[in-house]
């Protein structure tokens, strides 16, 4: 009957107290320190204690009070203590708007309880931040109760009641898992951050864009990350962290102990473990730790808050096994010095992490470029990945931090930062582990503001060999055959970014193997360090230029000659006049493919004769995303493609692959790229029709009828092979190279 009676009055209590009155509203945010307990929670509490009509009630972190109303509902007289002094001071509003007089709110220290006006009959406990409770207990009477929160598996909370039996003896009863924060988002409308309707914008974001709702939030409400995490951090009693902090105390072989997959979706990184604790960063306060306890048994575990941008920077020096991104000094070659040191200037700290961030990303995701971009209020930050550009939605850059963040850009790249007119381009490198990159850095003024482009060019990366290039067995072989010719010029031609240097190098590295030849190559940048190859770099600032290296090397006695890029007519002349002098000559060239590769040289003026007498062969290339293997799935075709690419009729039997998702490719189902290969090597009735400069639409059908291996065969060849999915070929061909070519197509 007892018992039927203190239910009868908690839910009494519960349905007298408006919850509500105790929310902060969306304007109050500035004095958001913690949120109040869901209501399943206080009735877990009530069930845990007993309160008569003539109890002292002591509450220890009493927030904004809706705890506090309900337990002096209930009891006697309560003191509410709270540390925050505005939250203090709502609180005393709030309840004398419900007609509670019986409660005294105090700002202070809760963990020193409230000794002058003891003692109590209960003291409830709301906040984690108290760890010492022997002195408070002695401000319990005799068979007095204390409510607080334990650690228990998995790092849930859970409800402990302690009872006073006197003479220092204390019983302990526990009383299940227990949520004092809201579950969910919820905490985030209680914080007084946004209003319910922004909530649940910021859901419906997170879910399109795969991030966390707190990252939507910090977008949507203009609020900066650190400001919101403090706020976190106070609320749930969690240790706020710097990368530097946590990458001090890291060990990272607990890193390679949990599955990637699991750390990845969790946004979660143990830092290190003892005989006793294991300590997790985490950037979702509520990130379940049911696996991190299965592999840590009977340890408690101890989380520590990190805000997105951090959490990525460890995460990408993890991934390497270093300590983090690392300058480079180009010029003096100086030791790299560790970015992740606290030693930068302090009022640019937070806008040179944010930098180094978004290079870790770029070089874990294998961006080649970094585009950063301002529309009004909007900040953009992509990347490219395998050609193809993806946003970076874990970053929330304000208007003033994204002009700070292109100075940081700019002084690394020794441009102007005064100048804010005209375009400017530069260069740094930076160092990942044993990686050094060349940053190219483009900047340009646009409508609102200026945006940047940085490049990516990894210099000391791994060699790719010709067979693993992913040309079909004829054109690597036609390739190899190339590089043994005694003279003669070789061209590898595409738009930026399609391979051509790489496909140049992995012809070096087969020529490094020969010992009875000599290669030398001028490039800007160097991109790959090859032994047993004479490498140089141009230096326009000092008035080193291709053409200069090219008139050089022919005193060298060199068999073989590479140059970067053909640019200009002076250029262009040099190889020319270097081939005919008994020296094969490598290069690229920036064109559509390898018929429009004559009409280029054309127009640098190359004389018809010199070009029909030295040029060997075209490859032009483009690169198309590669199906990823974990997850590759037989496709139905799409009919407007298939009726594109076979006009006439579908050839019988034919079949084509795509990627499903997964795991190994983040979800697209492509995982890398390969080469979509033009092939055209020249022969007499080609080399007459380059003398007689005939037009390129003549050429391109003479060179069909010579063997020209198109590009639309190189993609079909990849689709049926299974390596590249049919939707990308109307990203790789233009409309009129889809179908089969025909000789009359192209005569004028």
């Amino acid at each position: 009957m007892q018992n039927k009676d203190w239910q009868n009055r908690c839910a009494h209590a519960l349905a007298t107290i408006d919850r509500k009155a105790f929310i902060l509203s969306h304007g109050q945010r500035r004095v958001a320190g913690r949120g109040i307990p869901p209501r399943k929670t206080v009735e877990q509490i009530l069930q845990a204690c007993r309160i008569g009509p003539e109890s002292r009630v002591l509450h220890l972190g009493s927030g904004s009070g809706y705890l506090t109303a309900v337990l002096a509902v209930l009891a006697k007289e309560v003191i509410a203590v709270e540390r925050l002094q505005p939250l203090a001071e709502f609180s005393r509003t709030a309840l004398a708007a419900q007609g509670l007089h019986n409660v005294t709110v105090r700002c202070g220290d809760a963990a020193a309880g409230a000794a002058d006006l003891a003692p109590f009959d209960l003291i409830v406990v709301s906040t984690p931040k108290i760890k010492t409770r022997e002195p408070l207990w002695d401000q319990l009477v005799l068979r007095g109760e204390f409510l607080c929160v334990d650690i228990g598996e998995a790092s849930r909370q859970l409800l402990v009641k302690y009872i006073n039996r006197g003479n220092k003896r204390i019983a302990r009863s526990e009383h299940g898992y227990i949520e004092f924060v809201p579950a969910g988002d919820e905490i985030y409308v209680e914080l007084g951050f946004v209003s319910p309707d922004m909530l649940t914008e910021a859901r419906a974001r997170a879910g399109r864009n795969r991030t966390l709702v707190v990252d939507e939030i910090a977008r949507l409400q203009n609020i900066d990350a650190q400001k919101l995490y403090r706020a976190l951090a106070d609320q749930y009693g969690l240790p706020l962290l710097s990368a530097n902090e946590v990458m001090a105390q890291i060990d990272p072989t607990l890193h390679g102990n949990l599955s990637r997959a699991y750390l990845s979706h969790e946004h979660i990184i143990p830092i290190h473990a003892d005989k006793t604790s294991v300590t997790v960063a985490c950037r979702d306060p509520n990130a379940p730790m049911d696996e991190v306890q299965q592999l840590f048994p009977g340890l408690k575990i101890n989380r520590v808050l990190v805000t997105p941008v951090d959490y990525r920077r460890i995460w990408g020096a993890l991934e390497r096994g270093e300590k983090g991104l690392q300058s480079a000094d180009e010029k003096t070659n100086a030791k790299a010095a560790d970015l992740l040191s606290s030693e930068a200037p302090h009022s640019d700290a937070r806008l040179v992490n944010l930098y180094e961030a978004l290079l870790l990303d770029a070089v874990a995701d294998r961006a080649s470029d970094i585009h950063l971009e301002r529309y009004g209020a909007n900040v953009r930050v992509r990347l490219r990945v395998d050609g193809e550009l993806r946003d970076l939605d874990h970053y929330y850059i304000t208007p003033a931090e994204y002009a700070g963040l292109i100075n940081v850009v700019k002084l690394r790249s020794e441009l102007n930062i005064a100048e804010r007119r005209l375009p400017q381009g530069g260069r740094s490198q930076a160092r990942v582990g044993n990686t050094r990159y060349d940053l190219r850095v483009q900047v340009q003024p646009s409508l609102h503001g200026e945006h940047v482009v940085i490049r990516l060019l990894p210099q000391n990366s791994s060699l790719i060999s010709i067979k693993k290039l992913g040309m079909q067995d004829h054109i690597a072989s036609a390739y190899r055959r190339l590089l043994r010719n005694p003279a003669g010029l070789v061209l590898v031609v595409g738009p930026t970014g399609s391979g051509k240097t790489t496909t140049l190098n992995a012809g070096l590295q087969l020529l490094a193997e020969d010992t009875t030849r000599k290669v030398i190559t001028v490039e800007d940048p160097i991109e790959y360090s090859i032994d047993n190859i004479q490498q140089t770099r141009v230096r326009p600032d000092i008035g080193f230029s291709f053409a200069d290296a090219m008139r050089s090397f022919v005193r060298q006695d060199p068999d073989v000659i590479l140059v970067g890029e053909i640019r200009d007519h002076e250029t262009a002349q040099e190889a020319i006049r270097a081939s005919q002098t008994g020296h094969v000559v490598l290069s690229t060239l920036h064109c559509n493919d390898a018929v429009d590769a004559v009409q280029r040289l054309f127009d640098l003026n190359v004389h018809p004769n010199s070009l029909a007498s030295e040029l060997l062969a075209v490859i032009a290339q483009r690169l198309a995303k590669r199906i990823c293997e974990h997850c590759k799935v037989e496709d139905e075709p799409d009919p407007e493609i298939l009726k594109e690419v076979f006009p006439k009729a579908l050839p019988k039997g034919f079949r084509c692959f795509r990627g499903k998702g997964c795991a190994q490719c983040n979800g697209t189902g492509t995982k890398g790229r390969v080469g979509v290969i033009e092939y055209l090597q020249f022969n007499g009735e080609l080399r007459n029709a380059v003398s007689r400069h005939t037009p390129v639409g003549e050429l391109r059908a003479l060179a069909l009828d010579s063997g020209l291996y198109t590009m639309r065969d190189s993609a079909l060849d990849h689709v049926i092979q299974g390596n590249i999915p049919l939707s990308e070929l109307p990203r790789i061909l233009p409309q009129e190279r889809m179908a089969p070519e025909k000789r009359g197509q192209w005569k004028a």
